[in-house]
């Protein structure tokens, strides 16, 4: 079976027992040098001038959304086809998310959705560049200024991705981040961080990811956990990202050469290969989503729905707010299926994955 993700494919050439045993080596692992440096290497990547490590990518959204200021009883906007992890953050604060729709083309919160939704006055924005495409976010943005709404980008589907020069994570007051193994870039278990320009953002998040401590065993920011990257994972991501821009390509011409295979197909392909897609998932669009996907299970390739029932129709959640109807939002959930695309996978299975997608729209 070609998966839909392989983690020995993608690291095959990385040894990362010398960073581990440095870590060993150092007898500290938690909050030590690997990740103070990390989270130095990795702003600089993003071009901002902060970035703080915590567990893993959902504490950073939300912390991030605590942060700027979110409290029981805020709304905060966001897209409902982006697999709950915004929602879930938002929930956990007892913060309401009110759902906007999506463009029918990038499947990322619709800029004339936000403009209707910011009538609510939401207290922030979570835009997800989903799939590693980026959102059309500077658009977003100016729309968050002139309503006073904090912008948090969720990019951990977006690791790499740019426009005009500027990295996904730099466009909004605050950015976020999971560094889970699948990820452009991924750790070697749970991981996350929230990146911003502004140190006084990131000091607060410093202090909620460990307790809300202000000084030892005094808390004073309310909201706080136990939320920290450990040593470890920060050696093995800070020997992973200098080739960062190296697997994106190599995930984008895999995405290339699908879409030159299948433009002639019944498919909804992803609409860019350029800077601004960093091709974490290649997701295709077909009312033939479960019968292609059953296709393509017994001809030995894997596929996977990212993701199949949107926040606003989860049952634990039933009457979650919408700004109006989720037409777009709802025909995605019902289409989307990701075919294998990463680093490392072979161009036999490339061809296999192709052959077989054909074979089923051409029988």
């Amino acid at each position: 079976m070609i998966p839909i993700f392989s983690a020995a494919l993608s690291h095959a050439g990385q040894d990362f027992r010398a960073a581990v045993q440095r870590v060993l080596d150092s007898n500290w692992f938690l909050l030590g040098q690997e990740l103070t440096a990390f989270e130095q290497e990795f702003a600089a990547s993003l071009g901002v001038g902060c970035c703080v490590g915590v567990a893993n990518g959902t504490d950073a959204l939300e912390l991030a959304l605590r942060a700027v200021g979110v409290a029981p009883g805020d709304t905060v906007v966001a897209a409902a086809n982006a697999g709950f992890y915004g929602s879930a953050a938002i929930r956990a604060i007892g913060a309401e998310p009110l759902y906007a729709d999506v463009d029918p083309v990038s499947l990322t919160l619709a800029p004339q959705a936000l403009e209707t939704a910011l009538v609510a006055q939401p207290k922030a924005v979570i835009v997800t560049h989903l799939y590693g495409q980026l959102a059309d976010v500077e658009a977003l943005a100016a729309l968050c200024r002139s309503a006073g709404a904090a912008l948090v980008e969720d990019c951990a589907q977006a690791h790499g991705a740019s426009s005009g020069g500027r990295r996904a994570g730099s466009f909004g007051d605050v950015s976020c981040f999971s560094f889970y193994p699948t990820k452009n870039l991924g750790a070697l278990g749970d991981a996350g961080a929230v990146a911003t320009n502004d140190p006084a953002l990131a000091e607060r998040v410093r202090s909620l990811r460990q307790y809300g401590w202000t000084a030892k065993y005094t808390v004073s920011a309310p909201g706080g956990r136990n939320s920290r990257m450990d040593e470890i994972q920060a050696a093995v991501l800070r020997q992973k990202l200098p080739g960062l821009d190296a697997a994106n390509a190599a995930r984008r011409a895999i995405a290339g050469r699908y879409n030159a295979a299948f433009r002639d197909l019944p498919l909804t392909l992803p609409p860019s290969l350029g800077e601004d897609y960093a091709a974490h998932l290649y997701v295709v669009r077909t009312p033939r989503r479960d019968e292609l996907a059953g296709h393509l299970c017994a001809d030995g390739v894997g596929s996977a729905v990212h993701y199949p029932v949107p926040d606003h129709r989860q049952p634990a959640w039933p009457g979650a707010r919408t700004c109006g109807p989720l037409p777009v939002t709802e025909a995605a959930c019902a289409s989307v299926l990701s075919l294998p695309c990463f680093p490392g996978l072979p161009q036999d299975d490339v061809d296999r994955v192709v052959a077989a997608v054909r074979a089923f729209f051409q029988r």
